[in-house]
């Protein structure tokens, strides 16, 4: 895919209609739109679970958790990894996102360092998690609980995280069919909601 689909009018429009882009490392970086089915979506109900030993973590205030801070650092961390789908290509475009108050991060800072986070887009009562990372234990775990905090505070209906893992099915993320998915998704992108 060439860069100029992915300004932000372009990556916007297709988060409107449950699409979202990642690189694929074994054919050069080739960025593909993607839109699972089921789509995975993590409650902001009651059905969010935080385990006993994770909410201790929490209350005891280990980490610093911070709104928008070093952006573009938490995607670079995110992307870390062997084998990720968080191009260069991906970075500037979510870069620009950023710039322009669509996409967002969560992180966690421990004496001065920080030491995990998250980042996504956030558009109506819609939040789109991307990806996250942690160099200290639970420290993206703690970033997602202040993450769904703040998006109840603000009034957002829907968390979507794409895709399901061991990890955020312990959260109780769950699956459902992409209609369902879109039809939450219809009514989120209905909502004014203010990120900050």
């Amino acid at each position: 895919m060439k860069s100029e689909f992915l300004i932000p009018e372009v990556l916007l429009g297709a988060y409107t209609r449950g699409v979202f882009p990642m690189a694929i490392p074994e054919e050069n970086n080739e960025i593909y739109w993607f839109s699972p089915d089921p789509r995975a979506i993590i409650p902001l109900d009651h059905r969010f679970h935080v385990s006993k030993t994770l909410a201790k973590t929490v209350r005891r205030n280990v980490f610093k958790v911070r709104l928008d801070q070093e952006f573009e650092v938490v995607m670079r961390a995110c992307g870390h990894r062997e084998n990720t789908w968080i191009s260069e290509e991906l970075v500037a475009a979510y870069v620009r996102l950023h710039h322009r108050g669509f996409a967002h991060s969560v992180t966690c800072w421990q004496d001065g360092q920080l030491v995990g986070g998250l980042y996504g887009v956030a558009l109506g009562g819609a939040f789109f998690g991307e990806s996250m990372f942690s160099n200290v234990r639970d420290a993206s775990k703690v970033a997602l609980v202040h993450l769904v905090a703040h998006l109840r505070n603000q009034g957002f209906i829907l968390l979507d995280t794409q895709f399901i893992t061991p990890h955020l099915a312990r959260f109780g993320a769950y699956e459902i069919p992409r209609k369902r998915y879109l039809q939450l998704l219809h009514k989120a992108l209905q909502l004014t909601v203010s990120w900050a």
